[in-house]
């Protein structure tokens, strides 16, 4: 996709601040981090979504992104980590080129301080539960 701002960093056209890459992977630091160290996992080949990604690149995705997540631990010394995938705009994703966030955490650094939760009612358990397996 040669509009894509991924696409065109998979294919050297505009730089980043790489970490790793493979044959089907690429990982680079976000340069609009939410903290020090944060992290971009990116498959090679472009898919809008999680609904579009192979599953074989799907999971190279997954095991590159836990390596890299590692490797984050240890050369920012954060005590937690975030990995934060967004599908649509309404769930916040801006780049229509599937991703993974890897946003390294500190206590108090004003990041997703709230969720935003709240019980369920069992009748509406049971009819979303109903509706999601009838489509598996």
């Amino acid at each position: 996709m040669p509009e894509c701002i991924f696409c065109q960093i998979v294919e050297g056209r505009l730089p980043c601040a790489r970490i790793y890459e493979n044959e089907r992977v690429l990982c680079f630091l976000d340069i609009n981090p939410i903290n020090p160290g944060h992290t971009l996992v990116i498959p090679k080949a472009h898919y809008a979504t999680m609904l579009d990604i192979t599953a074989e690149d799907m999971q190279a995705c997954s095991l590159v992104t836990r390596e890299v997540a590692r490797a984050i631990f240890r050369a920012t010394g954060a005590p937690g980590m975030n990995l934060l995938q967004n599908n649509f705009r309404p769930a916040g994703q801006h780049i229509d080129h599937i991703h993974f966030h890897l946003i390294p955490r500190r206590a108090n650094d004003n990041f997703m301080t709230t969720w935003p939760a709240r019980p369920a009612d069992p009748s509406e358990l049971e009819t979303m539960l109903v509706k999601i397996t009838a489509q598996m």
